[in-house]
């Protein structure tokens, strides 16, 4: 089945507003820039988008940002103040044809009435580089306006040719403010929401706004939900436990590939690394919470035992690896204590990154050095011949020396007299940097 051609979408801000029997977000969605909660920064006087918006200069933009925080709202604003025709696609649907076939539409329409187009394509970070491409010709010609809505970092998944030709406009989450504002509009509009003729206490509003994590969309479902709860007991006043219904799961925002997820690891690790053990398992809570794999959990921490502790405290590692042995061996829900376990021993745990010094040092003077090459007394001489070769010729057996540490040159050839391992306080070897700092580096 051939995709079906995009088409202009009338915009919802005031040119066919939402049906009566849409769902409350959609009727709510807000038709001026006044209506539009949040994003001060981008929407208020003298801002890019204002300026933009008010006047009528059109070019193409990426917005930036979480679920529920107006990204689609402020493409239709755009669209509508420029008396613009409006085109959506969604990445998750639409192809190659669908794009080219948006950009001919808007061409033709230059060319027929000189009206703009505005194509506006949702969670633009799946598309492909090539349907990406796709898109460069009419936004370089001007045929069409491209907005794109992403929730992933454009840096990451949007082609540099497409990037440098769009405004990045980042949106952040919506305050308690601003949703406690929405929900009362909603519940105060007589043309699109309730108009007063379903309640809510500050409590109840509160309660909705703390569980919807700043995502508008997800504020007023959650709303309509508790009013038609309310309504079939015959009540027109929602009650903390209509609200308890309706949002009977916390909403969290996770993608194992997206953004957040290596937000949170990042502030994760970093908090282990820091010495808090209470922020490390908030981190942990979350990403438990959300699904992520626990062996990627237990990956980082391993990582960290060497990287952050080292031998400040040799066990860090022991108690990493049996996290991860234990999520092979007990998997989850269980392991979650394990892995809970090892994060406040790392987190409580001695910090020193002399191991990761050491060996970054070393790789540093290969990349500069070369290899070097292997001095003749401690090449293999195992073998019939080596000796002929003058393989081992000189090497000196440690154990047989009474301190058991025979005097010899064992680093490679030009390596001589470099020094990697230098421990830190809390090592385990001691604190010898002060003494041993003549590296001659």
């Amino acid at each position: 089945m051939s995709p079906r051609a995009p088409r202009s979408q009338p915009s919802l801000l005031g040119r066919g507003e939402a049906p009566p029997q849409a769902p409350l977000a959609a009727r709510m969605r807000p038709r001026t820039l006044e209506e539009f909660a949040g994003q001060a920064d981008l929407v208020g006087p003298g801002s890019v988008l204002r300026s933009m918006i008010e006047g009528h200069a059109l070019r193409s933009i990426l917005l930036f940002g979480p679920a529920g925080s107006g990204k689609t709202t402020l493409a239709s604003l755009v669209a509508a103040h420029a008396g613009a025709a409006f085109i959506t696609l969604s990445a998750v649907t639409a192809g190659v044809k669908d794009v080219r076939a948006a950009v001919e539409e808007g061409r033709e329409r230059l060319r027929a009435s000189e009206r703009r187009t505005v194509l506006f394509i949702d969670e633009v970070h799946r598309f492909t580089k090539a349907q990406q491409d796709a898109l460069l010709p009419g936004v370089e010609d001007g045929s069409v306006v491209f907005i794109g809505a992403t929730t992933e970092n454009p840096f990451f998944s949007v082609i540099g040719p497409l990037l440098s030709r769009c405004t990045l406009l980042r949106l952040e989450t919506l305050g308690p403010g601003d949703l406690a504002a929405i929900l009362e509009r909603a519940l105060a509009d007589p043309e699109r929401g309730f108009g007063g003729a379903t309640r809510a206490h500050d409590a109840v509003l509160t309660a909705i706004v703390e569980r919807a994590e700043g995502d508008a969309r997800v504020a007023l479902n959650a709303l309509e939900a508790a009013a038609d709860r309310a309504r079939a007991r015959g009540s027109d006043a929602i009650a903390a436990e209509d609200v308890a219904d309706a949002m009977r799961q916390r909403v969290l925002r996770w993608d194992r590939a997206g953004d957040r997820h290596y937000d949170v690891a990042s502030a994760f690790i970093k908090s282990i690394r820091g010495s808090d053990p209470d922020a490390a398992l908030a981190w942990l809570a979350q990403m438990l919470e959300a699904g992520e794999d626990p062996r990627f959990i237990v990956r980082r921490l391993v990582i960290l035992a060497s990287e952050d502790v080292g031998l400040a405290d040799p066990d860090a590692l022991r108690t990493a690896v049996a996290a991860a042995h234990a999520v092979e061996l007990v998997g989850l829900p269980e392991a979650r204590l394990n892995i809970a376990h090892a994060v406040i021993a790392l987190a409580l745990a001695p910090k020193s990154n002399a191991v990761t010094r050491a060996l970054g040092d070393a790789e540093r003077d290969l990349r500069e050095r070369g290899q070097g090459d292997v001095p003749p007394h401690l090449r293999d001489a195992s073998y019939r011949g080596a000796k002929t070769l003058g393989h081992g010729t000189g090497y000196k057996y440690p154990h047989a020396d009474p301190e058991g540490a025979a005097g010899q040159v064992y680093a490679p050839a030009g390596f001589e007299g470099r020094r990697y391992w230098r421990p830190g306080l809390g090592d385990v070897a001691g604190d010898v940097a002060g003494e041993e700092e003549g590296n001659t580096r």
